[in-house]
C-alpha cells in the first residue's frame, strides 16, 4: 500500500507538471496568433523562426518531463535554425517536419493535457476511503490509487507518440550520422595505413637493411675469415628472426591470424592471458552456436585489446574483467578494471580509433571511468546470428 501510494504521488506530481505546461501553451497560443498574423502581413515575418525556436523549447520541456518519468530517452530532430538570412530561415521553419509534429503535439495537448489531471481529483478522495478500506481493513491490494497512475501512463505514451521525429526528420538524421561515421572511418582507416608504414619504415625495413649489410660482410669474409663469417651469419639470422616478429606485429594489427585460428573466444582468452594482469573471461554461451561475422569479431578483439592494454598502462590494477555476451541484437562487450578511473578519450588515439571501429559497424562504445574508478568500456555489435 505504502509503495503504490508513493507512485500515485509522483504520478500525481507528474500530471500536475503537465497540466502547469498545457497551461503555458494555452497562453503560447496568443503568441502564435499574432505571429501568424504578422506572418501574413509580412512585416512581422522576423517573428516566425524566433516563435518556431519557442515551440521547440517547449516541446523540449515536454521530453525532458516524460523522460523523467519514463526513463526513456525521446529523440528530437530538427533543421537547424540559427544560421543564414532572414529568407533561408523563414523556410526552413516553415519547411522542417519537427515544427509540425509540434504544433501537432501542442494543441493534443490542449485536450489530454487539461483532461487527465482533472480525472485524478476525485480519484485520490475515492482512494482514501476504497483502498483504505480495502487495504487497511481487509488486506487487500488497493483498487482506485493504480488508476492514477496508469493516468500518468497514458499521458506520458500519448506525448512520446506525438514528439517522436518524423519519418523524413530520422532519415535525415541517419543521413548526417552516417555521413559522420564514414569520415570517421576513413580518418581511421589512413591513420591506421600510416601506423602501418611506420612500423614497416621503423622496425622491419630497418632489421631488412641491417640483414642485408650483414649478409655482404659475412660474404667479402667467408674466405679470408670463417670464424667472423660465422659470426656475422649468426648476427643475419637473429635479424631475420627479429624481423619475422616485427612482421607478425604488424599482421596481427591488420587482422589477428588467432581470430581465424582459434575464435573470438579462444582470441580473448590469449589477450587475457599475455595482458599481464589478472583477467577474468566470462564468454556466455558464445562457445558453442555461430560465430559472429568477421568484421563484428575482428571490432571485439581490438575493442578487448586496447582496453586491456590501458588498463595495464594507466589503472594501477592488477585486475580487470572481461564479458561477452550474445544478445537478440548483435553482440556486447565489457571490459573492466579496478583502478582509480580518470580516462579520458582526448588523451590519445586508442580509445578514439576504438570508437571509429565501432562506429563503422554501427555499433556504440560507452565508456565510464568517474575519478576512483571503476573504468568501463561498453560495446554493442549489432549482427545478425
Amino acid at each position: 500500500m505504502r509503495k503504490t501510494t508513493r507512485q500515485a504521488a509522483g504520478a500525481t506530481v507528474q500530471l500536475a507538471r503537465a497540466a502547469v505546461l498545457t497551461f503555458g501553451t494555452m497562453l503560447f497560443l496568443t503568441v502564435l496568433l499574432i505571429t501568424a498574423t504578422a506572418t501574413l502581413a509580412v512585416v512581422g515575418a522576423g517573428l516566425l523562426p524566433e516563435t518556431v525556436t519557442l515551440v521547440r523549447r517547449i516541446a523540449g520541456a515536454k521530453r525532458r518531463q516524460v523522460t523523467e518519468w519514463t526513463g526513456e530517452r525521446i529523440p528530437e530532430a530538427y533543421l537547424p535554425l540559427d544560421d543564414g538570412p532572414l529568407r533561408v530561415r523563414l523556410r526552413t521553419a516553415v519547411q522542417d517536419p519537427g515544427t509540425l509534429m509540434d504544433l501537432r503535439w501542442m494543441f493534443a495537448q490542449y485536450g489530454y493535457g487539461s483532461l487527465l489531471p482533472i480525472l485524478v481529483l476525485p480519484l485520490w478522495p475515492a482512494a482514501l476511503l476504497v483502498d483504505g478500506v480495502r487495504s487497511g481493513l481487509l488486506n487487500r491490494a488497493p483498487r482506485v490509487l493504480p488508476l492514477i497512475t496508469r493516468l500518468a501512463d497514458l499521458e506520458a505514451r500519448w506525448s512520446t507518440a506525438l514528439l517522436q521525429p518524423s519519418p523524413r526528420a530520422r532519415l535525415s538524421e541517419r543521413v548526417e550520422e552516417l555521413t559522420a561515421t564514414r569520415a570517421g572511418v576513413v580518418a581511421a582507416h589512413e591513420a591506421e595505413l600510416r601506423r602501418i608504414e611506420q612500423d614497416l619504415q621503423d622496425g622491419t625495413q630497418a632489421r631488412l637493411v641491417a640483414l642485408s649489410m650483414r649478409l655482404g660482410l659475412a660474404k667479402r669474409a667467408y674466405e679470408r675469415d670463417p670464424v667472423a663469417a660465422r659470426k656475422l651469419l649468426d648476427d643475419a639470422q637473429d635479424q631475420a628472426e627479429e624481423a619475422l616478429t616485427e612482421l607478425r606485429h604488424v599482421v596481427r594489427g591488420i587482422h589477428p591470424p588467432i581470430l581465424t585460428d582459434r575464435g573470438l573466444v579462444g582470441a580473448v582468452r590469449a589477450l587475457a592471458a599475455s595482458s599481464g594482469l589478472d583477467v577474468t573471461v566470462d564468454t556466455g554461451d558464445l562457445e558453442t552456436g555461430p560465430r559472429a561475422p568477421a568484421g563484428v569479431e575482428a571490432a571485439a578483439y581490438f575493442t578487448v585489446a586496447e582496453a586491456l592494454t590501458n588498463a595495464a598502462k594507466h589503472s594501477g590494477s592488477d585486475h580487470a574483467s572481461v564479458q561477452l555476451a550474445r544478445v537478440p541484437t548483435g553482440l556486447t562487450v565489457t571490459v573492466s578494471d579496478e583502478g582509480h578511473g580518470g580516462a579520458d578519450e582526448t588523451a590519445g588515439s586508442g580509445l578514439l580509433g576504438m570508437r571509429r571501429r565501432i562506429a563503422a559497424l554501427d555499433g556504440t562504445v560507452r565508456l565510464t571511468s568517474p575519478t576512483g574508478g571503476p573504468t568501463v568500456i561498453e560495446a554493442g555489435l549489432p549482427c545478425g546470428w
